[in-house]
């Protein structure tokens, strides 16, 4: 190969890589990449939040919310858990016909966790007031049971399903109502109303009462 050559090829080869490194220059200055402040694909799940109900979800005075219930709301929801249970057979989870007032772990024929059997050797019967905390969140309530369901978080709902089961098959009785349960709810009633309330009620009777004893006072004379 000539000198000359030599120098073409070469000078090749440099203007080449001269023409790359210049491009690249020039695209970065351009193109220029920024650092984000979080990572791309970052899926942010928010908590649920129940505000102040959480506290305010305390059993209620069944006397009370079952004969007002709504069956048929409670059969509705009662929709979701027929994946698993039935009001005729065992299935999944064991036959509900009858499930107020029945001993808890006694279905005939229907295989118990050891945590379902641990919990009805303590507890006489399904009565309201376990059947609205168990179903609330099945696995807090009785840790280990079979009864993998996430819960029925509203307690309309909760109220609404006891009374539908109510009518199949239970032999507990609805208790009368209990007035002393109401009390709770009357004082947690805002300051605002009962202020006002006790104003209407202080002003008037007194009015009153002063209007008559002043009528009253020329009769005395």
């Amino acid at each position: 190969m000539s000198d000359l050559t030599f120098n073409k090829v070469a000078g090749a080869v440099l203007a080449t890589g001269l023409a790359i490194f210049g491009l690249r220059e020039l695209s970065s200055g351009v193109f220029s990449q920024e650092k984000v402040e979080k990572p791309g694909y970052a899926v942010e799940v928010a908590a649920e939040t129940t505000g102040g109900e959480a506290a305010a979800d305390v059993p209620p005075d069944w006397g009370t919310v079952l004969p007002k219930a709504d069956v048929a709301a409670g059969e509705q929801v009662f929709a979701k858990c027929q994946s698993c249970h039935s009001l005729t057979a065992n299935g999944t989870g064991p036959d509900l016909n009858g499930v107020v007032g029945r001993k808890p772990g006694s279905e005939a024929g229907y295989s118990y966790s050891p945590a379902m059997a641990a919990f009805a050797a303590k507890t006489p019967i399904w009565d309201y007031e376990h059947i609205y905390e168990f179903i609330k969140n099945p696995q807090a309530y009785i840790p280990g049971s079979k009864m993998t369901f996430v819960g029925l978080k509203k307690p309309e709902d909760r109220i609404n399903i006891i009374a539908f089961l109510h009518t199949k098959g239970s032999t507990l009785p609805i208790p009368p109502p209990n007035p002393a349960a109401a009390a709770p709810a009357a004082a947690a009633a805002p300051a605002g109303n009962a202020t006002a309330a006790a104003a209407g009620n202080a002003t008037v009777p007194a009015a009153g009462n002063a209007q008559v004893a002043e009528a009253k006072a020329p009769a005395a004379k």
